[in-house]
Order: C-alpha cells, then sequence, then structure tokens
C-alpha cells in the first residue's frame, strides 16, 4: 500500500511515532471495529477511531437522538434531534474522514442478528447501557474469539475492560457479574444519571485500548479493570482472575 500525499498529511502526527509509523497506520486502514450504542460512550470512541484512520467502524443503534442525548452524546448536534442514531453517526464519521468505510446498523442487537452484524468485524467496543446487551455481546465475542472492549459509566464513576478472547487466560464480564443483576436496567443513566465529560472520557480510553489491541503495543488492559472516579480524578487498575466455574472456562462449558 502507497499513501497518498492526503493519507500522509491526515496521519502525519501517527505516522512520526516509533510505535506506528507506515507499518501502524496500515494496520489501523485494514483494522475494523464494530460499535454497539452510538450513546456517550460510543461516541467519542467513534469520532476517535475514525480520525485514527480505522479502515472500517460499524454503528449499531435503534434509537433516535433525543434533546437530553447532546450534554454527552458529542456526534450528535440539535439538528440531529428525531433523527436515527446509527445514521447521523455515521454521516458524520463521513465527515471527519471520508476514506474509511462506515456502516449503520439501525437495529437492536439480539441472539438472533449478532453474528451476521459482528462476523464480519475484528473488534466489538461495546457501549451499550443495559446488562443484558453486555452479557448477549460478551458471550458471543468469547464464542467468536474476538476482541471486546467494554465500557461502563454512572453518575461520576466509570469503568474499561478489554478481553481478548484469542487469547485461552482471558477472563470474561461473567467473571466479575456472574448473573444478571434482577433489574438489567439498574446502570442505564436514564435512572441513575450521568456526568457527560465522564462518558467523553470512557469512550475515549475505549478507543485508545481498540487503538492499541489492533497495533499491539503497549500493556494490555485484558485481565484488569480500570476504574475511574471522576469526582477524585483517580484510576485504578484491579486485577481480574478467570474464574474456575466460569461460563468462559472451556473445561465448565
Amino acid at each position: 500500500m502507497v499513501f497518498t500525499k492526503k493519507q500522509i498529511d491526515r496521519y502525519s502526527r501517527q505516522l512520526i511515532l516509533k510505535k506506528i509509523g507506515t507499518t501502524g497506520q496500515k494496520k489501523l486502514l485494514g483494522s475494523s471495529v464494530l460499535i454497539v450504542g452510538a450513546g456517550g460512550l460510543g461516541s467519542p470512541a467513534a469520532i476517535y477511531l475514525a480520525a485514527a484512520g480505522v479502515g472500517k467502524i460499524g454503528i449499531v443503534d435503534r434509537d433516535k437522538v433525543e434533546l437530553s442525548n447532546l450534554s454527552r452524546q458529542i456526534i450528535f448536534n440539535t439538528n440531529d434531534i428525531k433523527k436515527n442514531k446509527s445514521s447521523a453517526a455515521t454521516d458524520r464519521l463521513k465527515k471527519i474522514n471520508p476514506e474509511i468505510k462506515v456502516y449503520s446498523y439501525s437495529k437492536k442487537i439480539n441472539k438472533k442478528n449478532i453474528n451476521g452484524i459482528a462476523k464480519n468485524f475484528d473488534i466489538v467496543l461495546d457501549g451499550s447501557d443495559n446488562f443484558l446487551t453486555r452479557f448477549l455481546i460478551n458471550d458471543y465475542c468469547l464464542k467468536s474469539k474476538k476482541i471486546l472492549i467494554s465500557g461502563a459509566i454512572s453518575k461520576f464513576d466509570g469503568h474499561v475492560y478489554t478481553f481478548n478472547f484469542s487469547k485461552q487466560k482471558s477472563p470474561c464480564l461473567r467473571c466479575f457479574i456472574p448473573r444478571v443483576p434482577s433489574n438489567p436496567d439498574v446502570d442505564n443513566c436514564e435512572y441513575e444519571g450521568v456526568l457527560g465529560t465522564l462518558a467523553g472520557i470512557i469512550g475515549s480510553i475505549q478507543a485508545n485500548e481498540a487503538i492499541k489491541e489492533i497495533l499491539k503495543i503497549g500493556d494490555t488492559l485484558c485481565g484488569s479493570i480500570l476504574i475511574l472516579d471522576g469526582l477524585k480524578l483517580s484510576f485504578r487498575k484491579v486485577k481480574l482472575n478467570k474464574r474456575t466455574n466460569c461460563y468462559c472456562n472451556e473445561k465448565k462449558r
């Protein structure tokens, strides 16, 4: 692959990084990320991945843009209200980087359609807002041996997880949360509230983790949970061990 002058200009600040260079940029352009949820987490993640030159991005979201979304879902503006989120998000990404391929999936992801949507993407970035969807994505990525970058936010706190299911030692979401809570919407910001800037921080970290996994650089977050306290501005990395009796333990499946 030979870079055009426009590509050299666009990605110049990445190309001069020794850990990226032309080889790394080619990897980014040849990579693909599916983003589930174009909300507070998916918005900043999608913007940064598109800007970085991830060659193929999919956006899954069946909802429409509402006024209450605009405080944290920065991929949208006031003119997008009542538009479908996935379509509005993909339109914005095409304007940010017209060279990449962007796909809109205006539907709720479920057991019947997840494989058809996700099978052609290398990495799944989970920005969903409910446990049922998170567990569905976790189980699918585990079965398909995909990389999953998952984020969660509530009030002033945020979590980021990286699960690399191509590795036998990778834990999964069920190692941390064995079963769906009795109220699966308990982590939905509609009920608990959330600071908009927190969504930007966690979503950006998810994008950063995806880029690291694509390029195979830096220290992987796989096997740990990154926890952010937005009020204290403190970060903690807590080790997440693979439970012997978990769904992800093949001996128990």
